[in-house]
């Protein structure tokens, strides 16, 4: 999963990215209101983390021009105005979540689940794809009852790919949804990811999961 960070406080925004990306999720950050913008405006982020005061453009401007562009994003509004009307106008304007500063990063990480969870229309917070259970809550998968050591980019790309079970999955979007701009995409650093993937779910079973379309992509699962 692919978020962005909007937060003009330095040590705070590189402990959130830093944080996050133990988590297991790709993240792009910046501390300016019309740079996180452009990054909103052009890349496909699952959640994004948007601070109000902000150098440039405010975060509430910036949540206003993507909901007036139809960009359906989850955003999380993080902040130190802890006023009703500050909230009140954020969720007006189509935030999906509110965090008044300070914060417990666990429950940041709880609210960011529920978002992605809500993005692709899951309740539950596991996927399951015959004996194949990939855990959303505790980042944890198992085949056949056995947990699936995975790391914590493998994890991101499973995951994603449990979110469009079915459904043949690009290169390209796979690497939208999965790596950040710090990652180098002419490299073939998502072939190696997904041969190990592969192994580490498919080895040893005789039904094999992770199918690749020759010029089109991957599917987790059978094709719909």
């Amino acid at each position: 999963m692919r978020l962005l960070v909007v937060e003009d406080y330095s040590p705070l925004r590189e402990s959130l990215a830093r944080g996050l990306r133990d988590a297991g999720y790709a993240v792009d950050a910046t501390g300016d209101g019309i740079e996180g913008l452009w990054y909103a405006e052009n890349h496909p982020y699952d959640a994004i983390i948007i601070d109000l005061m902000l150098p440039g453009i405010g975060g509430l401007e910036i949540l206003g021009k993507l909901r007036a562009a139809g960009n359906p994003t989850h955003v999380l509004i993080l902040t130190a105005l802890d006023a009703v009307a500050d909230r009140v106008a954020g969720l007006d304007l189509g935030a999906d979540d509110y965090l008044v500063k300070p914060f417990a990063f666990d429950e940041l990480l709880a609210r960011l689940r529920v978002m992605v969870r809500r993005r692709y229309d899951r309740v539950d917070r596991a996927i399951r794809i015959d004996d194949l259970e990939i855990d959303i809550q505790a980042r944890r998968v198992r085949r056949a009852g056995q947990v699936v050591a995975l790391s914590a980019r493998e994890y991101a790309l499973i995951e994603y790919l449990g979110h469009r079970t079915g459904h043949i999955v690009s290169r390209t979007e796979l690497w939208a949804h999965a790596y950040d701009e710090l990652a180098e995409p002419n490299s073939n650093v998502l072939d190696v990811h997904i041969s190990h993937l592969r192994k580490k779910i498919d080895d040893g079973h005789a039904r094999k999961l992770i199918h690749t379309w020759r010029g089109q992509g991957y599917v987790l699962g059978d094709r719909r």
